[in-house]
């Protein structure tokens, strides 16, 4: 089961001002192939599907925990889409067309389908698709394709940064950048603990230290390229510890599992937006509503 906690990873600065057209790239991190619903999905199909979970507990263990931290990788994402939207559009009568810039916009989608919040989809538009799931059964296939698909999820992360200096979309993208760092390597000694084989070796893949991105510089400076969380305070993943052991060969610093989760970030809360409809409560409704709530308490 999961527990859900109604916090972000990290705190998501409030934008003076949104960039729908930063959003629509960062919808690449999100909805696209190598984006957060990748990571989630394939280790969330991997955790399910694993076969003797109790044999091999400690890469069990490692897949699971990781795949808890891709859902507030999804939710972290999410947020920052919808925070980059601010500004796309104004209230007033639909004569005055208050949606006139949307057709501009590389993602109009967005404002005709979610109310300018984000979508279960790609840069260009595309649905994500269940078949960018990889589950073979195979513990070593699964763990290299694992570490293939976070070095693709830190290449795209890279070249969104560089797209866009919004600070919003950098503060998360600096984020993820440390803590899809971290899974890289914890893929990387998953597959040396099954294998014998080295693969550290070959990282970083882009050949660029996380420390050279201003917005991920100080999330290494906090330690966070060198921790696993367990996701669980029951000691339930703890048998991670025998594959994240030893230093972080990029910073020479010990590796850490820490049991739980880290402290997050408040959720935003998005204001209304009366020319889309959304929520599509008025003052008269909401005090009903409040009623109809409060009654029988």
């Amino acid at each position: 089961m999961f527990k859900r906690v109604n916090r972000l990873q990290i705190e998501l600065p409030a934008p003076e001002y949104g960039d729908a057209n930063a959003a629509a790239a960062v919808q690449e991190l999100l909805g696209g192939k190598f984006g957060e619903m990748s990571t989630l999905n394939n280790y969330m199909y991997q955790s399910f599907n694993f076969r003797q979970k109790n044999k091999f507990k400690p890469f069990y263990d490692l897949v699971a925990s990781i795949t808890a931290e891709e859902f507030g990788h999804v939710e972290l994402v999410s947020n920052t889409i919808n925070l980059l939207q601010k500004g796309v559009s104004f209230n007033g009568d639909p004569d005055v067309t208050p949606l006139q810039n949307g057709k501009d916009l590389r993602n109009t989608y967005s404002l005709i389908a979610t109310a300018q919040t984000s979508l279960a989809g790609d840069s260009m538009g595309n649905p994500w698709r269940g078949d960018h799931v990889f589950s073979s059964g195979n513990l070593v296939l699964d763990l290299l394709h694992n570490f293939f698909l976070e070095c693709g999820a830190r290449t795209h992360k890279m070249r969104v940064y560089e797209m866009t200096n919004h600070e919003t979309a950098r503060e998360m993208i600096g984020y993820l950048l440390v803590r899809g760092g971290t899974h890289v390597l914890a893929y990387a000694k998953a597959i040396e603990m099954a294998t014998g084989v080295d693969i550290t070796k070959m990282l970083p893949i882009p050949n660029l230290d996380n420390r050279a991105f201003d917005h991920a510089r100080k999330y290494e400076d906090q330690g966070l390229g060198n921790i696993l969380f367990t996701w669980n305070d029951e000691g339930q993943y703890k048998d991670i510890r025998q594959i994240w052991k030893g230093d972080n060969p990029s910073s020479g610093e010990p590796l850490v599992v820490q049991e739980g989760i880290p402290k997050g970030g408040k959720i935003p809360d998005l204001d209304d937006l009366p020319e889309e409809f959304a929520p599509g409560i008025g003052p008269d409704e909401y005090q009903q509503i409040a009623k109809r709530l409060m009654a029988n308490m």
